[in-house]
């Protein structure tokens, strides 16, 4: 049976480990923190994601998935740590560099590793192969194989997409290609394309920065649509009628593992070449400042304002937090908002899984007494609340829905969202 060994058992690594398993591989999953290990090996997993507890328990009860600490041996090693940033937004490989140190005294000629992080172009080759070649094999050779192939899923839909998803497998060679992908034809609905490894890199990078981009165009008319007191709703509702144009809505931010990190990727290694992508990270990060400055006109005049936080993760009906622009929300009130008291209320949170210093409040105490709410996530809990509850709890009953979650109308309670922010 081909054993395979997979180091980092986070939103990707343990979805992918419970995939093979389930296919029918035998799978160790490796991860440093022991908590997450014994609860894996217990059927139990650590993050919220629809349908991923039924998938490990499935792959725990038939044997074919184990958790440790350390790798073991493996006939395929599968990479799937962090890939963040440093203060500088430059790419920080040492997730990547330590893991695949960590394997190599259990790497044999014929085996393959493949690393699924999102990394810079060029990882593969100048990064991970001087590793491999420094403990005595040759990936020139293919006495090794190395490979990238990108994880393209969306948090709140991995075991879907994990599955339906079309694969990209680069390889450092064209056989190292050929013997990376089997193991995904054998697993995955989509197509399984292979490439050389540079171009899986740069491919996965272009499509989150393309996205970016995208997300930016809507950010700057929600921005310059307040400048001309325009209503931006219904600019974009008239201009997405066009067969060709589909200007997505506006947000307080870009959040995430991906989007607001992998642009820098491409960044750090062109700085000259991309005036782009720079100034639409620029317009993107500026978004959580352009929130708080709308906070403060709508709490203008209110002495002490109270204001509600509904919604920490980057976006709705997850509980990822990672790159959320609550918290960036958060430090600028910290900082520049002494005055205001706020709290914070998210039904996805538990404060045992996140360094989050903040009490977190059942929505109606989040909501007792407040001037002001602010939706930050628009997690399907919230398109579910009455307005009752709005109106009978706040002081004021008057929202900022910064994910268009209310609509303008919603019986009582004033909305105002980031594309209809005329006289405000």
């Amino acid at each position: 049976m081909t054993r395979i060994c997979v180091i980092g058992l986070g939103y990707i690594g343990l979805p992918t480990s419970a995939l093979f398993a389930n296919e029918g591989y035998e799978v160790v999953g490796v991860d440093v923190n022991e908590k997450v290990v014994q609860r894996i090996n217990e059927g139990v997993i650590h993050i919220e994601e629809p349908g991923l507890d039924e998938m490990v328990e499935k792959a725990v009860a038939s044997g074919r998935l184990t958790a440790s600490t350390e790798p073991t041996e493996a006939d395929y090693f599968i990479i799937a740590v962090p890939t963040p940033i440093y203060e500088d937004k430059t790419a920080n490989l040492d997730y990547v560099v330590q893991a695949t140190k960590n394997l190599l005294p259990k790497l044999q000629k014929g085996n393959t590793v493949i690393v699924e992080s999102t990394i810079p172009p060029r990882t593969i080759s100048d990064v991970v192969a001087p590793i491999v070649r420094e403990h005595g094999f040759n990936p020139d050779e293919n006495d090794v194989y190395l490979a990238h192939c990108p994880e393209r899923v969306i948090p709140g839909n991995i075991v879907y997409e994990l599955k339906h998803n079309h694969r990209i497998v680069g390889g450092y060679t064209s056989e190292a290609a050929e013997q990376a992908a089997k193991i995904y034809e054998n697993s995955v609905d989509g197509d399984v394309r292979k490439t050389d490894a540079v171009v899986a890199e740069m491919s996965k990078l272009m499509e989150n920065t393309f996205r970016d981009v995208n997300i930016a165009l809507a950010n700057e008319l929600s921005k310059i649509a307040d400048d001309l007191t325009i209503d931006a709703s219904k600019v974009i509702e008239m201009a997405n009628m066009h067969p060709r144009v589909n200007i997505l809505q506006p947000g307080p931010g870009v959040g995430g593992h991906c989007i607001p990190v992998d642009p820098y990727f491409i960044i750090e290694k062109a700085q000259e070449s991309s005036p782009l992508m720079q100034t639409a990270r620029r317009i993107n990060d500026s978004m959580p400042q352009f929130v708080l400055d709308k906070i403060n006109k709508l709490t203008e005049g209110i002495d002490s304002p109270k204001i509600a936080l509904l919604g920490l993760t980057y976006k709705g009906n997850t509980s990822d937090m990672r790159e959320s622009p609550a918290l960036d929300i958060i430090k600028l009130l910290e900082e520049k908002a002494p005055g205001v008291e706020f709290k914070c209320h998210d039904p996805y949170v538990e404060l045992e899984d996140h360094s989050f210093e903040h009490q977190l409040y059942t929505l109606e105490d989040a909501l007792a007494d407040a001037d002001l709410a602010v939706v930050l996530a628009d997690h399907q809990e919230f398109k579910e609340v009455m307005a009752s509850t709005f109106t009978d709890n706040m002081k004021t009953p008057t929202i900022l829905d910064t994910r268009n979650v209310y609509g303008e109308s919603f019986f009582g309670v004033t909305v105002h969202s980031l594309t209809n922010l005329v006289n405000v």
